[in-house]
């Protein structure tokens, strides 16, 4: 998965293994009904979250039709996220959004040499809701509400396409702050009529756990921990099984790489450092360089640790190291965001919402 699910370009936020994650994989039990999963995560939620019931069901319906296991595991790791994301609200109030917003509209207009009058001229005019863009913009308070505005401003205002095309800025969103990319990825399996946009259907608290609940635990991991999930759900899927194949491609090839879990470049069909560096071992692996690349290609698939690739690289370099690798790393990722006032990581986020889950676990 590539950078882009890590972190949106204006508002970018911020495993279960083994047994755990083949749990996350089973149908509701028979006998279990979403009721009864209703009842166990407003057992779990803090008292101080408001509509617990509204929370609980719309959590159990995800459960339910994801066919996903309603282990205490899986329901304190949605829980955790959602506490660390949004601390349970559907469209989380975000301070200073205003100032993000027109740093991100003059960044825009700076790149292709408009001048700042122009764009306050044009988002001067009416939006659909009576109020001139610059009002709405001075007043936003949420994700949910911007991305309205930009949704507007690209279909109503000639400069709106000029700047943002048809791209609106607004990447995640909602009560787990799932990236509106990856919801549109998998908009076809969402079990209710939408109404309105899937963009849309991410800031309301039904669609927002859903897709969100959809990231965090709808994939086969082999990890040992929920950390590494959760470290997943800030990187993308299997971002930390990748992150220990870049180690492995390090050790065996003397080739020092940013362990970020992203093995091919999503920018550019030329190679990447990882791929250049798994190039490096080409003649002891056995592979040419085209083998290599499709093999890589696949880094995000769950069969990718039973490759040839996958195996020879660790072979290669538990020889030259002398022992057993790790086959899972936290992702050594900044987390870049206008939102984000201090030195945060992946690595950061998991372990917070690991601590959260713990807690929600002996509540």
């Amino acid at each position: 998965m590539s950078h882009a699910f890590r972190s949106g370009l204006l508002l970018g936020a911020l495993a279960l293994a083994g047994c755990a994650s083949q749990q996350t994989q089973q149908k509701l039990p028979d006998g279990v009904k979403p009721v009864d999963v209703a009842a166990t995560v407003r057992q779990k939620m803090p008292g101080s979250v408001k509509d617990r019931n509204a929370w609980a069901q719309d959590i159990a319906a995800a459960f339910a039709s994801q066919k996903l296991a309603p282990s205490e595991e899986n329901v304190c790791s949605v829980l955790a996220v959602a506490a660390q994301e949004s601390t349970y609200q559907s469209d989380p109030q975000v301070p200073g959004l205003s100032r993000i917003a027109w740093q991100e509209i003059n960044r825009r207009a700076g790149k292709l040499y408009i001048p700042a009058f122009v764009v306050r001229g044009a988002l001067s005019i009416r939006s659909p809701d009576g109020k001139s863009y610059t009002q709405r913009l001075d007043n936003v308070k949420s994700e949910g509400e911007l991305s309205a505005i930009f949704d507007d401003f690209i279909n109503m205002a000639p400069l709106g396409q000029t700047l943002f095309g048809n791209l609106n800025p607004v990447r995640t969103g909602g009560p787990m702050q799932v990236s509106i990319a990856f919801a549109e990825q998998h908009a076809s399996d969402y079990p209710w009529k939408i109404d309105g946009t899937v963009r849309q259907e991410v800031f309301t608290r039904r669609g927002g756990l859903w897709f969100g609940i959809y990231h965090l635990l709808n994939y086969p991991a082999s990890y040992s921990s929920p950390l590494y999930r959760f470290a997943d759900f800030n990187a993308g899927w299997y971002a930390s099984r990748n992150a220990a194949f870049q180690n492995a491609v390090s050790k065996a090839s003397g080739v020092k790489l940013a362990l970020d879990g992203d093995l091919i470049r999503y920018d550019s069909d030329e190679p990447g450092q990882t791929e250049l560096a798994v190039r490096k071992l080409a003649s002891r692996l056995k592979m040419s360089d085209s083998e290599i690349h499709r093999a890589l290609r696949k880094s995000d698939d769950p069969a990718f640790e039973n490759s040839k690739l996958y195996n020879a690289v660790f072979s290669l370099a538990e020889r030259r190291a002398g022992r057993k690798l790790p086959r899972e790393m936290l992702p050594g990722i900044t987390l870049e965001s206008p939102k984000i006032t201090r030195n945060l990581t992946t690595a950061w986020f998991a372990k917070r919402v690991d601590a959260r889950r713990a807690s929600c676990m002996r509540r």
